[in-house]
């Protein structure tokens, strides 16, 4: 009987999964696979489907995938690596999802949709060398990719790994080596110091369980962290590191000198927050990066009714302990209307908190909890901006099938907070953003105006100033405030790449906006219809057809009078000029 041939091919192997699975799904199970679940639908198949990879098979707590490129393999496996860790940063250390990652580049045995064999087998030993967050390479994988992925590999020498007879040569890559996607810089080349005093606030640590059991408090240490931020954010004389970049350090042990590095500020605040009961106690510290001397250092012990006095406090003294900068007058400017009842501070802490996460199952938990401070409190601007902002994420999210009734709630708590506070921050800037989704520049530059007086440090509001400039027909501008943003976000540079892809499509930049568009970890539709008139008016057709062709997929029903008319351009230039990108590109009309 003739022996029957065993298919074989070469394919690059990627192997993952999750780091302490069985304690997560002991913690929360229902959560933990809410969480795998969104992870996977929002970031992890859209990547796969991107660098043209597919999914061999599940296996509980881990994932088996097959490229046909090793540098697609590795590009995906850091983009989803940098995206989940962006994701789950507003998580508590212990409850987070991290994944390992190994990749090798071997022969495979084919059996239908299942592939076997020693290639396999030595992905899933690399997988687990690798570092939580990180991934492990073969030798074969360094060699195809190390000329071509902006990356820096450890060399772990040779391996010996159980059930394969010979040792294995290992790179392993950590997530904050690279420049990939995030924009953040590198060690080698850190970013520039600004000219003007930069700052960047660490999550506060919480030390509340040490007396009083009260570990799961951390949402309070968080909120104090965050309003530490907004508070010195508002000083257009302070460069201050946004809140999505300052939280990626939570739960790490970190070298001040390291974090002025790599996040190219002057000076570092940290501390700790201790609650028990009605009484609090805050540490607080100013930290000169570069040689990590203390400048000031500060204990408050008070009651917990006095927090927004210790806020405008250690904002006070932060200023004063850098000489010459800041008049104290101000402080007195800037402060904001607080509320009467602390119990609705504390449920918009924790309704902050679940917006933060993301998850459908977080957005209803947020609003449940926000509707709760707005009860206790029915004049809290604060608690109906972030129930806007809530809404918002929700219709943005696809968290609800009536995007209708989404929208007017949206608008209704957003009305309701500026009728309460014209002064918050989070009001000025939705209120612009309802009024550009309705191409109603004029009001919207005016409550941007409003906006950016209150807070120039904000990264939202400065990538709103330059999504702004666009729409009104300066993309120079416009471009420039992008960047902007993602330097104060560095962590975060990815999720802000498509304002900069934008605004260089319509300074007909088209090369340049190509290269921003490549930074967006999940790209959406239209992302990719502006990728694919790019590449049509650079006469590059098959790429233009390639991106058109994602289009399509993901919203078979699009055409360009419809996609054109929802784009608020003043000018009638700039909407023809994009008219003409993606008839030139093959999309339907």
């Amino acid at each position: 009987m003739a022996k029957q041939k065993v298919s074989r091919r070469l394919a690059a192997i990627l192997a993952a999964d999750v780091v302490g699975y069985s304690r997560l799904i002991r913690s929360d199970e229902e959560g933990t696979l809410a969480r795998l679940r969104a992870i996977r639908d929002e970031l992890i198949d859209p990547s796969i489907a991107r660098h043209d990879g597919r999914i061999v098979k599940t296996m509980g707590d881990g994932v088996l995938i097959e490229f046909p490129s090793v540098v697609d393999a590795v590009r995906s496996a850091v983009e989803v690596q940098q995206s989940v860790a962006a994701r789950e940063a507003d998580v508590p250390e212990d409850h987070r999802i991290v994944f390992r990652v190994g990749i090798n580049l071997g022969d495979v045995v084919i059996d239908g949709d299942d592939i076997h064999g020693d290639g396999v087998n030595v992905a899933a030993r690399l997988e687990g060398l690798a570092d939580p967050g990180g991934l492990c390479v073969s030798g074969a994988v360094y060699d195809q990719v190390r000329d071509r992925v902006d990356l820096t590999f450890e060399d772990l020498g040779e391996q010996e790994v159980k059930n394969i007879n010979r040792p294995i040569r290992a790179w392993r890559w950590a997530s904050d080596t690279s420049t990939m996607a995030s924009g953040r810089a590198t060690a080698d080349k850190p970013p520039p110091l600004p000219d003007k005093p930069s700052i960047v606030v660490l999550p506060f640590d919480n030390m509340s369980g040490e007396m009083s059991g009260e570990v799961e408090q951390d949402y309070f240490a968080d909120g104090l962290t965050e309003d530490i931020i907004t508070e010195l954010s508002r000083f257009q004389t302070f460069f201050v590191i946004a809140r999505h970049s300052a939280f990626v350090y939570k739960g790490k042990p970190v070298k001040v000198q390291d974090v002025g590095r790599e996040l190219g500020v002057h000076y570092v605040v940290g501390g700790s927050v201790r609650k028990a009961g009605k009484r609090l106690r805050v540490v607080v510290r100013l930290i000169e990066a570069a040689s990590g001397n203390h400048i000031w250092a500060e204990r408050y012990d008070i009651d917990l009714t006095d927090i927004f006095d210790i806020q405008d406090e250690v904002t006070r003294s932060i200023v004063a302990a850098i000489p010459g900068r800041l008049a104290s007058a101000d402080l007195d400017r800037v402060k904001r209307k607080r509320p009467e009842s602390m119990a609705a501070y504390d449920y918009t802490l924790r309704g902050k908190m679940h917006h933060h996460r993301a998850t459908k199952e977080d957005n209803a938990e947020a609003l449940r909890l926000l509707d709760k401070a707005i009860e206790l409190d029915p004049e809290f601007a604060e608690a109906y901006a972030w129930m806007s902002c809530t809404y918002g994420q929700a219709l943005l999210r696809g968290f609800g099938d009536d995007k209708e009734e989404l929208f007017a709630r949206d608008v209704e708590a957003a009305e309701k907070a500026l009728s309460l506070d014209e002064n918050n921050i989070e009001t000025q800037w939705i209120m612009c953003e309802l009024h550009m989704m309705g191409a109603r520049l004029e009001p919207a530059e005016l409550h941007h105006q409003k906006a950016f007086a209150l807070n120039p440090n904000d990264p939202r509001i400065v990538a709103q100033r330059g999504e702004l400039m666009t729409w009104l027909g300066r993309p120079a501008e416009g471009a420039d405030w992008a960047r902007q943003a993602m330097r104060l976000d560095p962590y975060d540079a990815a999720g802000r790449a498509h304002l900069l892809g934008r605004a260089l499509f319509v300074a007909r930049r088209y090369a340049d906006a190509i290269e921003a568009f490549k930074q967006v970890r999940v790209p959406r539709y239209g992302h990719h219809a502006e990728i694919a008139a790019c590449y049509a008016q650079l006469g590059s057709d098959e790429k233009a057809k390639l991106h058109a062709g994602e289009v399509l997929r993901l919203k078979p029903d699009f055409s360009i009078a419809d996609h054109v008319q929802g784009l608020p351009f003043k000018e009638s230039r700039d909407r023809e000029h994009h008219r003409d990108g993606l008839r030139k590109a093959g999309l339907p009309e």
